[in-house]
């Protein structure tokens, strides 16, 4: 049985997991950035970049999936198998090809998809959704058995 530990557990997982892909995504963003308007100088300056230019804003849905997830996180509530099936509703929106809510996120993310970081990166949050889905399966089964 899924416990709200285990779940927080899974999840933090996750949540560390996405920052590393939105790290590996924001390394592309930097340097197709640089590429047209030259070298940034220092992390106040991308932190600007990231905040006011329109080169960075296909990011932002990630950075506010990762905020809530962080704040369902942090929060004293119990977590369930309901917070993992949000989590993942929310990335399949995000990542997926429906709808146009989120296709500045989706093209920026083509560009970056061939990079070996986002892949490796993109590999291990999908490795750790798919484990946590799996045991919210299992709580969420009627008559399932506990071991």
């Amino acid at each position: 049985m899924t416990t709200s530990t285990s779940v927080r557990t899974q999840l933090n997982a996750l949540a560390s997991a996405l920052r590393h892909f939105h790290s590996a995504l924001l390394d592309v963003a930097k340097s197709e950035y640089e590429f047209r308007e030259g070298r940034i100088e220092g992390p106040f300056a991308l932190y600007s970049l990231v905040m006011n230019h329109e080169s960075f804003q296909w990011l932002r849905p990630l950075s506010g999936l990762m905020a809530t997830l962080d704040e369902v996180t942090d929060s004293k509530t119990e977590l369930t198998a309901r917070n993992v099936q949000d989590v993942e509703h929310a990335l399949d929106l995000l990542m997926g090809s429906v709808g146009t809510e989120f296709a500045d996120f989706r093209a920026g993310y083509a560009r970056a998809s061939a990079d070996p970081k986002v892949k490796e990166t993109e590999a291990r949050w999908r490795e750790l959704l798919a484990q946590a889905v799996a045991a919210a399966a299992t709580e969420s089964t009627p008559g399932s058995l506990e071991a």
